[in-house]
């Protein structure tokens, strides 16, 4: 996949256009901290943020972004939906505290979170939402093949976005392709796996061998495989360094390298098993 740019978009499944990178917020503190880091992403020319009403910086994203100077249509804005709320039937309350919380006009993808007991239902309610007009396009985020059957099966408005862990120890390849051939664009967590990719030889000699960081040496391994990314930082050399992965592409060979460290191995929670 040659992206050539940080402003170039994806078309997602309803013609709402997301950005292929992005910067995510997960730990980012609420305050001075996110609203750094989303100023400095933003004047690093990215153009989408992920923040979540579970970071707990929801606030923070929308000051940023309101204080940027730049036209709101051009800034792409996700958040989720938490587990509890969910469970608990407060999918629409909640989301109208995270809209809050954010003071947008709108929000351009609302996910949810983890696929909770009775997603089905809650996806009622982001269909709810969505034809409300306050969200551009609704997905899910940590699903896998059985439960996209399950909600696809359901919906009157298909998921346009599956956010999962996707990293060189978690290819996930057929749930890629089972998504690609519904429309669902995915989008990676976690792509540098909680840092760990910094010790993998296998990405140090191609990093080496393009003149590149192992940071952006992964990053670009997951656009070329059609994923959006959106790799999380505060430091704003690592937002800039991160950001800098447009001017390169990884041969066939190198990818089938970064490919061949698949072990099928989660850092985060497996979504058919997790308790939070």
């Amino acid at each position: 996949m040659a992206v050539k740019s940080i402003s170039e978009r994806i078309t997602l499944n309803n013609n709402v256009k997301m950005p292929w990178f992005g910067l995510g917020v997960f730990l980012s503190r609420e305050g001075r901290e996110v609203e750094q880091a989303v100023r400095w992403a933003l004047e690093c020319g990215y153009r989408l943020i992920d923040t979540a009403a579970m970071y707990g910086n929801e606030k923070g994203v929308g000051k940023a972004i309101r204080e940027s100077g730049i036209r709101r249509k051009e800034i792409f804005v996700t958040t989720k939906i938490w587990n509890s709320d969910m469970r608990s039937g407060r999918t629409i309350a909640a989301f109208e505290e995270s809209f809050s919380r954010l003071d947008l006009e709108y929000v351009d993808l609302l996910l949810v979170h983890w696929p909770v007991e009775g997603f089905i239902h809650v996806w009622k309610d982001f269909e709810t939402i969505y034809q409300s007009g306050r969200v551009k396009a609704i997905g899910v985020s940590n699903f896998l093949k059985h439960h996209l059957e399950s909600l696809l099966s359901a919906c009157q408005i298909p998921p346009a976005v599956n956010q999962i862990e996707f990293h060189p120890y978690l290819r996930q390849p057929e749930l890629l392709q089972y998504c690609e051939s519904k429309g669902i664009h995915i989008q990676a967590w976690s792509p540098l796996m909680q840092g760990r990719i910094l010790r993998i030889p296998e990405i140090q000699r191609t990093a080496e061998r393009v003149d590149k960081t192992k940071v952006q040496v992964v990053l670009r391994w997951d656009l070329q495989h059609g994923v959006a990314t959106i790799p999380k930082s505060s430091n704003k050399d690592r937002i800039r360094s991160n950001a800098d992965i447009f001017d390169f592409e990884l041969s066939g060979e190198d990818m089938a390298l970064l490919d061949g460290l698949d072990r099928n191995q989660r850092f985060g929670e497996h979504p058919d098993h997790f308790n939070f």
